[in-house]
């Protein structure tokens, strides 16, 4: 076949790949990639997952495109095997070894009518950025999609940093106008004001622990100043004794990673300014991370646990959305104040394991 582009259809390169030639199912998977990537982070509540799950989904389309009886709909079945390998997965993360409630574990997947309206926003989106000029599709390709700094990107395009920012200015400028009328995915409607988040500051009440041994669940329980806001967290036990470490102000013998991380932050002129618990994808929490580096504010996504653990550190504010505070977290929280450990305890078992550490080392290695 000729050499490929953007203008060889999908049907052209499922028939190319199915002769056996390897460059054209590349090419389908990377046009596919991102979508399929997004449909699976929804059901999983993983980007990290996700992208395994399009891994797996990957290796399945290729060994069963001869199956396809349909080469125009390559996206569709590529984004439909991946949401089968995500709902496959998902059923191995069963709500009692998360600790919710089986009504709030993400179950509603995208049905044939949604994946085909969603490959079609795609397609709407690619082509509206296609038609961009040169210089500023290019900027948005690296800096949005890519993912690159605007120092980054005017490396890469050899012009200043400034000229980034104009062009992706002026690109966001053009694509207004022609993607406002597209439907929001999550949605599957139109954003409206209602829908922009309002920042509740909430502070950390404490940590808690309950169960024993490889059953142990820990949570970190953020309460909003100034309001009757509860927001009870699952978080990893390795975060929970950091956390109640830096509540404790314990002692300890040499930097944590969190202050680690502050501190280079610090010395790389790009101090934290605050963070952001922004959204619940059952059952998986999601923050932000803001940095003020060298072009301006830049968010970081971050695990909910790491973020408030930097915020501790660091001092600065921690913020929500108030659409997190709901009636099922509010009765949540109460239930988790009545687990045995608490803030305190955990500081003291870590220091006390700490001591013993060093008590063992010395042991081993004194006279």
């Amino acid at each position: 076949m000729a050499p490929l582009d953007s203008k060889t259809t999908d049907a052209e390169l499922v028939r190319a790949a199915l002769l056996g030639a390897k460059e054209p199912f590349a090419e389908l998977v990377t046009r596919h990639w991102k979508i399929a990537v997004v449909l699976a982070a929804r059901v999983l509540g993983s980007a990290d997952l996700a992208r395994d799950a399009a891994q797996e989904a990957t290796v399945c389309a290729m060994t069963g495109l001869d199956r396809l009886r349909s080469p125009e709909r390559f996206g569709a079945w590529f984004c439909g095997i991946t949401l089968n390998v995500a709902r496959s997965w998902l059923r191995q993360l069963r709500p009692e070894n998360l600790g919710l409630p089986a009504d709030e574990l993400a179950s509603d997947c995208p049905g044939p009518a949604e994946i085909a309206e969603i490959a079609d926003l795609g397609r709407r989106v690619r082509d509206a950025v296609t038609a961009l000029p040169s210089g500023q599709r290019d900027a948005v390709l690296l800096f949005y999609l890519q993912g690159l700094s605007h120092r980054e990107v005017a490396a890469e395009l050899g012009i200043s940093a400034g000229a980034v920012k104009a062009r992706l200015h002026q690109a966001r400028a053009a694509l207004a106008p022609r993607l406002s009328q597209l439907a929001d995915i999550q949605g599957g409607r139109t954003m409206t004001a209602a829908d922009e988040p309002q920042w509740r500051e909430v502070s950390v009440a404490g940590v808690r622990r309950a169960g024993d041994g490889p059953e142990r669940k820990h949570l970190m329980l953020l309460e909003e100043r100034d309001g009757a806001g509860r927001l009870p967290i699952w978080i990893g036990p390795a975060e929970a004794t950091a956390m109640a470490l830096q509540l404790e102000s314990a002692e300890w013998p040499r930097p944590m990673t969190y202050n680690l991380t502050a501190s280079l932050l610090h010395a790389a002129g790009s101090p934290l300014r605050e963070v952001r618990i922004t959204r619940l994808i059952p059952p998986v929490y999601y923050a932000t991370v803001i940095v003020d580096g060298p072009d301006g504010p830049q968010e970081v996504d971050a695990r909910p646990s790491d973020a408030v653990n930097l915020a501790l550190v660091t001092s600065v504010p921690i913020r929500t959305d108030s659409r997190l505070f709901s009636k099922t977290n509010a009765a949540h929280y109460a239930e988790v104040l009545s687990y045995p450990a608490g803030t305190a305890e955990l500081a003291a078992e870590a220091v006390a394991r700490q001591a013993e550490a060093l008590r063992e080392g010395s042991d081993s290695w004194g006279p």
